[in-house]
């Protein structure tokens, strides 16, 4: 026999309990057994930092995975689930550079690149043991110990093999190019990485002057946020399609050429200059001007030339550019174009890798460039070449590791041809489904249409090296695919990939250039990430078919800033190796904020630690608020507590409630019948429409479910299931309470068990993916009265998806209908101040549709149960509605004008006819104007007495009307029934099972209730199965179980419950003394078995024995011996 379920359930610590369960029986590893040989279900998991705590971001994909994965594998598939880690790169590099106060290459080679690494590596695992905690605690289901880790070897090998393939395809050049920079960590960024941290700063922007060499009266002038580039200068670029002027200044006798769209910007009338000339900016092209500084003069004599380019725009600056080809990818691209730089040329990039100038620009040598701005600055006042300064607050890149500001700046690198591959992307992404779509058709696609070449080398140290061994001049270059290929070219065999391992290894010229030396760089990690779906496996070394059956795989999730991330590597890797991307379906979601806006920080202390909430609301409610949020619409949630605990009190509880109530009757039926057992065919069998209709939702549940979750569409799945639990435990288990009690009868009891076991099962298994935790703990306390084929399955997650039956759309249709007759009748109730517990003459509704009117119709007894009227009158709105009819004044205003006014007057006249017209036809025209119904507004009104509310409900058009007149008869029924609910409250607050007997006294000083309690004591008896007792009546010697006091609500009263007793006439045998002491000695004897015996009980007392007859010497209970009085 299943145990009890109790009545207070701790959602946090009943989840512990399940873990245990879970790895007691190995849960994991053996669904992973029982699965095989079903067909393949492959899915790739992004490796994520263990070198950080985990965090609600990766809590939200981490649940998206688990319930896709969880759902697919209860769908009949085999899914292996391996967790892997990103062991390389900047956050490890950052992180010990902190620690070991490293501000430059030099003090890592001096320290040695091997100890360096030994660092880096002792800190890669360091929160894996929290990790692992946590991801277990969240109830996902992912194999830990057999994880990849991109710092092992065959990982890294595998990274290696992808290389060389792009290498033999002619995709990887050596190339200077500007790229985002930072000079924190020393290393360029990609640029889908710099795009990843934006922040508001504020910065110096200055106007300096550029005199024309053949006017030297004459400047052009250039604004500019980064002072610290324009020792760095080497052209200006102008808009050749733009009108340019060149003006004098009222106050002097300066004189300036700028863009004629930017003079408003300086001057605030046109009274402040005088334009002597007007021309496009291509009659600038070519004219040299004198440098703001002569540092590469003689270096670069092609240098100090206007340029012409379209990139120069009309909304900032002045219109001309100050170009630093070496510090700005439009700048190079433009000086390039024009011959100002050439690809052999010199190169002008005076910054070092930690942002100081060079002894190249000896006045600046060794600042850091924001501090050199000022000192620029004030040279350029002195030497007369500034206009003006200010400041200005802006958008700008920042490292997302460091937390300091980018820079571009020109490195030599080595790249991926991505632009060559464009096409083939974009083909490859059409063949890929995501959710949501709109974030493949825009912000990806837009992203693969302009892909530039990838930058994937980086100047670090932890990270896989790149294969690359090269000759001194770079003439010579050998790709090295394996550790075995390394042997074959070197002589050396390595068991460890890293540089501290292999940079002394040399391999011997082919073309007679000596020996050729490995490049220092290492791995861009993305491009480690995004060779996972190779190296996880060790593939081509290993694993061959298992691959191949497994790539690309069936599903991938991850954050919506993955889109120039994991997502984007993959895709270039997947199409330049195979021609594919390496997934098929994609979830894409939000990002998870703090409750402020803002990104969540540790440093600000702006959201609740995950340990915390979890401890508190349970793993279920976090993963449900987590995915009935806009984050899995790739919206982005701002993290609110309240949420998570409002899923715990709207969904979790009153759903445990609903199990509860199931499984106390369960119990209750094998106790009094034998045994209970699932059985749908007597589930299915039933007659009654409740019955038929839970069924039918939970079959069209079930077929919604698994064709939603086939597109991956879990933001429409999630709402539908909330919903049905709210028609699970708020309507159908509120509507048959007394049929699941058993109050109608043993055949009737079975069939709205067997109902309710069968809903309770199905929707169970259909949630098990969205909350684990729960959805086991009722499955284990449903096994014993599951068929015993299904008992012997240890979890409810070994068990299969249920399959739909039969749906009902008519009966579903009729009861939704009911449900809006329902909630609009309590809404009127709750807008008129009258209770639920005081009845109601009347509801009527309203509608045109005789088939909605007969479906309403059909469920009457349920709406007079549950609105607590007497009557539900069903009819067409015939001359009892008004109609008032409205223009929609703001759609209507931009399309008629003048006209508005008008019409809007006209419509107010409308007939009654010509209203009810539009309904039906949904047009109308008035005064030569169509109209639709977004232009018009009907309000109805129901027109009777004036006791009478109603109210529309917009989904159906139905009108629901309450007549809210209280008469006597009404009132008293309201104050039994309020009575009633006192004493239940009463019952429950003592703790009281349904089966548990007790006595209830009532006393009060009112009239007015004494008067009910006599009236509608029938009423009140058949609700509580038993009569209310004067409180004076109570026995003496009665135990008290509770008693209350109620001085709100209800008219004064006091009540007591006492335990089952015996009860004695006034007189019991006629002699004082002999009854005092009967009253002692029979209410200390076993009452039950008091009661069972015979009808005649024999006593001794003072050495006599009596004889004392039930229903005369003694009563059962003080009712019988009140029944007895009073007949």
């Amino acid at each position: 026999m299943s145990s009890e379920v109790p009545e207070k359930y701790h959602f946090p610590q009943e989840e512990e309990k399940i873990l245990a369960t879970w790895k007691r029986i190995d849960a994991f590893q053996t669904s992973l057994r029982m699965s095989e040989g079903r067909p393949e279900y492959s899915f790739f998991d992004g490796p994520p930092f263990a070198s950080g705590l985990p965090h609600y971001g990766h809590f939200l994909p981490g649940t998206i995975k688990d319930i896709v994965t969880r759902y697919f594998h209860m769908q009949g598939y085999h899914i292996a689930r391996r967790f892997g880690w990103d062991t390389h790169g900047l956050p490890i590099e950052h992180e010990i550079d902190k620690t070991l106060k490293i501000t430059n290459r030099k003090q890592i080679y001096e320290m040695g690149i091997d100890k360096y690494n030994e660092h880096c590596r002792s800190i890669v695992m360091r929160y894996s043991t929290e990790w692992r905690r946590m991801v277990e605690r969240m109830g996902r289901w992912i194999d830990m110990d057999n994880d990849y880790k991109t710092l092992n070897p065959s990982f890294m090998e595998s990274v290696w093999w992808v290389f060389k393939q792009l290498f033999e395809k002619g995709l990887v050049y050596r190339g200077v190019k500007v790229m985002p920079f930072s000079t924190a960590c020393c290393t360029p960024l990609s640029n889908f990485e710099s795009n990843q941290n934006f922040q508001r700063v504020q910065d110096p922007a200055i106007i300096v002057t550029f005199p024309l060499v053949e006017e030297p009266d004459t400047s052009l002038i250039a604004w500019t946020t980064t002072p610290w580039t324009l020792p760095s200068n080497l052209a200006l670029c102008v808009n050749p399609e733009q009108d340019y002027v060149k003006i004098r200044e009222a106050q002097g006798a300066k004189t300036w050429i700028l863009m004629e769209a930017r003079l408003s910007e300086f001057y605030k009338t046109p009274e402040e200059y005088e334009v002597l000339e007007r021309f496009k900016g291509s009659a600038l092209l070519g004219k040299q001007y004198v440098p703001l500084f002569d540092y590469f003069v003689d270096k670069v004599p092609t240098a100090f030339r206007i340029m012409c380019d379209t990139y120069v725009t009309s909304d900032s600056g002045t219109g001309v550019v100050h170009c630093a080809p070496y510090f700005g990818e439009d700048d190079s691209r433009v000086c390039r174009a024009h011959g100002i730089i050439s690809k052999h040329g010199p190169i002008v990039c005076p910054i070092d890798d930690v942002g100081c100038f060079t002894n190249e620009v000896p006045d600046y040598e060794g600042l850091y460039i924001k501090e050199a701005d000022k000192r620029i600055i004030a040279r350029l006042k002195t030497e007369g070449r500034l206009v003006s300064a200010s400041t200005v607050w802006h958008n700008y890149p920042f490292c997302w590791r460091s937390e300091t500001p980018l820079i571009y700046k020109a490195v030599p690198s080595w790249f991926i041809n991505v632009e060559s591959l464009r096409e083939r992307m974009l083909a490859a992404n059409d063949e890929t489904r995501w959710v949501p779509a709109h974030i493949k058709e825009g912000r990806f696609r837009n992203w693969l249409a302009e892909a530039r070449d990838w930058a994937v080398s980086r100047n670090r140290f932890w990270g896989t090296p790149l294969p690359l061994w090269v000759s001194e001049d770079f003439k010579e270059v050998v790709c090295v695919g394996s550790i075995e290929e390394l042997k074959e070219l070197s002589g050396v065999e390595v068991t460890d990939l890293h540089r501290d391992k292999i940079d002394h290894i040399t391999i011997p010229s082919r073309q007679g250039k000596g020996t050729l030396h490995r490049i220092e760089e290492v791995f861009d990690c993305w491009f480690e990430s995004g060779s996972m779906p190779y190296a996880q496996l060790h593939y081509p070394f290993e694993n061959q078919e298992e691959f191949e059956r497994r790539f690309p795989a069936d599903f991938i999730a991850e954050g919506v800033d993955q889109t120039r991330g994991w997502f984007y590597t993959l895709t270039v890797l997947g199409t330049a190796l195979f021609g594919k991307c390496p997934f098929k379906n994609l979830i894409c979601h939000g990002l998870v904020l703090a409750e402020d806006g803002r990104k969540m920080s540790k440093h600000l202390k702006n959201y609740p630690e995950p340990s915390t909430v979890i401890d508190l609301y349970g793993a279920d409610a976090l993963r449900l608020y987590l995915i009935n949020s806009p984050v899995v619409r790739s919206e982005n949630l701002r993290f609110k507590l309240e949420g998570v605990q409002s899923i715990l009190k709207q969904v979790l509880l009153p759903w445990y409630n609903g199990f509860r109530f199931f499984h106390q009757n369960a119990l209750r039926y094998q106790k009094k019948h034998g045994s209970f057992q699932r059985d749908a065919a007597c589930a299915h069998g039933s007659e009654n429409v409740m019955d038929r209709w839970i069924l039918s939702s939970v079959s069209s549940l079930i077929e919604f479910t698994a064709q939603e979750m086939g597109a991956y569409r879990l933001y429409t799945v999630v709402p539908r299931l909330l919903k049905f639990l709210d028609d699970l435990t708020n309507w159908y288990v509120r509507f048959n309470r007394k049929r699941l009690k058993g109050s109608h009868g043993a055949a009737e009891w079975l069939t709205a068990l067997s109902t309710l076991c069968e809903v309770v099962f199905c929707i169970s298994c259909t949630m098990a993916p969205f909350t684990p935790f729960l959805t086991e703990f009722m499955y284990q306390h449903m096994r014993p009265f599951l068929p015993p084929e299904e008992q012997a399955l240890e979890s409810i997650h070994f068990h299969p998806m249920p399959q739909p039956t039969s749906s009902d759309v008519r009966i579903e249709q009729a009861m939704e209908r009911m449900q809006a007759v329902i909630l609009t009748g309590r809404s009127l109730r709750e807008k008129a101040r009258v209770s639920l517990k005081f009845p109601l003459h009347r509801c009527t509704v309203l509608h045109r549709d005789a088939q909605l009117l007969e479906d309403v119709r059909g469920l009457a007894p349920y709406i007079m149960d549950q609105l607590n009227v007497r009557e539900v009158v069903c009819s067409e709105p015939g001359q009892v509605i008004e109609y008032q009819c409205t223009v929609d004044r703001k759609r209507l205003g931009r399309r008629l004008r003048g006209e508005l006014r008008k019409v809007a007057q006209a419509v107010e006249q409308l007939s009654r006819d010509e209203i009810e017209r539009f309904v039906e036809t949904g047009a109308i025209t008035v005064c030569g104007h169509e109209l639709d119904k977004e232009d018009l507004k009907i309000t109805s009104k129901f027109r009777g007495q004036a006791n009478v509310l109603d109210a529309s409900d917009p989904a159906t058009d139905m009108i629901v009307a309450l007549d809210i007149t209280l008469d006597e008869d009404l009132r008293s029924e309201g104050l039994a029934r309020t009575l009633v609910n006192r004493v239940q409250k009463l019952r429950k607050a003592a703790g009281l099972a349904l089966e548990d007997r007790v006595e209830v006294f009532c006393a009060t000083q009112s009239a007015a209730l004494r008067q009910t309690m006599e009236s509608k004591a029938a009423f009140i008896a058949e609700i509580l199965h038993q009569s209310l007792l004067p409180l004076a009546a109570k026995p003496a010697h009665q135990v008290v179980i509770a008693t209350a006091e109620d001085k709100a609500g209800i008219e004064d009263v006091t009540l007591a419950l006492t335990r089952m007793g015996v009860d004695f006439p006034e007189s019991i045998l006629g002699d004082a003394a002999v009854d005092r002491k009967i009253r002692v000695v029979l209410p200390t004897m076993n009452y039950n078995t008091l009661c069972a015996g015979p009808e005649v009980l024999r006593v001794r007392i003072d050495e006599q024995d009596y004889e004392l007859t039930r229903g005369v010497h003694w009563f059962p209970s003080t009712q019988a011996r009140l029944d007895a009085t009073r007949a």
